[in-house]
C-alpha cells in the first residue's frame, strides 16, 4: 500500500533546530572534508555534552522519535528518513512539542551508518518495519544488508543496542542471521509485545496498523559485544540527496 502524502508543517514553525537535509544543510557540506573526518552526531546536539544519541533509520511519521524524545529526555535521538516530505513532517512534530533532544534527517540512513560516523559513537540503533523490497531485483536496498549490520556493529558503543522489529519473518530471519554473522552482537533477545492502551502505547504508526489487523511482529534486541569491528569507515563524500516527496 502506498504511503499517503504526508502533511506540511504549519509555515508558523521553526524548524531549524530539528530539520536537517543530507548533503544540503551546512553541517553536512561546509567546513569538513568527511572523506578523512568523521560526523559524530553526537556534535548535532549542541549543548548536551555526554549525552547518549541514539539512531532511528527510517523514521516514518516520527511516532518513536516523539514518543521517546518526551519519555527519555535523557538521551538524544536522532532520526532519518529517506523521504524528504516525511522526514520535514516529523521535523514539525518535533517542534511543535519543543523536543530540545530530537532531530531529523532526510536522506539515507546508509550514508550516515556506513560512511559518515565513526566508531563507538551510538548508543542504540532502531530499525522498525523496514521495506522488505520484496521483488528480487530489489533486494539489495534492503536496510538490514549484510554490510548495515557490519557497519551498525562499528558505530554502536559496547553494550549498546540493536532493536529490530519487522512483520516479515523471513527478513527478520535473514537479518538475524546476517548480524549474528558480524560476530558483533549477542544472540537475539525477545522483546515481549505490551498491551497497547492508547496509541503512543505502539512503537511505530507501522506497528499499530500492524497489529490491529491481528498479524504477528518479529522483534529483537542485539546487544552490541565487545569485539573488534573488521569493518572501518566507508569515508566517501555523502552524493546522494533524499527522495523529494
Amino acid at each position: 500500500m502506498p504511503r499517503r502524502a504526508p502533511k506540511k508543517p504549519s509555515p508558523e514553525l521553526d524548524l531549524s533546530t530539528h530539520f536537517l537535509v543530507l548533503t544540503e544543510d551546512p553541517v553536512f557540506r561546509e567546513g569538513t572534508d568527511f572523506r578523512t573526518t568523521p560526523l559524530d552526531p553526537r556534535e548535532l546536539f549542541p549543548g548536551r555534552p555526554g549525552t547518549p544519541v541514539e539512531l532511528e533509520v527510517g523514521s516514518g511519521k516520527g511516532l518513536f522519535l516523539t514518543t521517546a524524545a518526551t519519555v527519555a529526555p535523557d538521551r538524544c535521538f536522532l532520526g532519518v528518513e529517506i523521504s524528504h516530505g516525511y522526514a520535514k513532517m516529523t521535523a514539525g512534530r518535533l517542534a511543535r512539542q519543543g523536543a530540545a533532544n530530537a532531530r531529523i534527517v532526510a536522506g539515507d540512513g546508509n550514508i550516515l551508518v556506513r560512511q559518515l560516523f565513526p566508531d563507538a559513537c551510538l548508543d542504540a540503533i532502531h530499525v522498525y518495519f523496514p521495506d522488505p523490497w520484496w521483488k528480487a531485483r530489489h533486494r539489495k536496498r534492503r536496510v538490514l544488508s549484510d554490510a548495515f549490520l557490519a557497519h551498525a556493529g562499528r558505530v554502536l558503543v559496547s553494550g549498546g543496542l540493536l532493536h529490530v522489529w519487522t512483520d516479515v519473518e523471513e527478513y527478520f530471519r535473514e537479518a538475524m542471521t546476517a548480524a549474528a554473522a558480524t560476530g558483533l552482537f549477542a544472540p537475539p533477545a525477545d522483546v515481549p509485545q505490551r498491551q497497547a492502551e492508547h496509541d503512543l502505547d505502539y512503537r511505530t504508526h507501522f506497528e499499530r496498523r500492524t497489529r490491529l489487523a491481528g498479524e504477528p511482529v518479529w522483534r529483537a534486541a542485539l546487544v552490541r559485544n565487545s569485539a573488534a569491528p573488521q569493518v572501518t569507515r566507508m569515508a566517501l563524500p555523502p552524493v546522494p540527496r533524499a527522495d523529494d516527496v
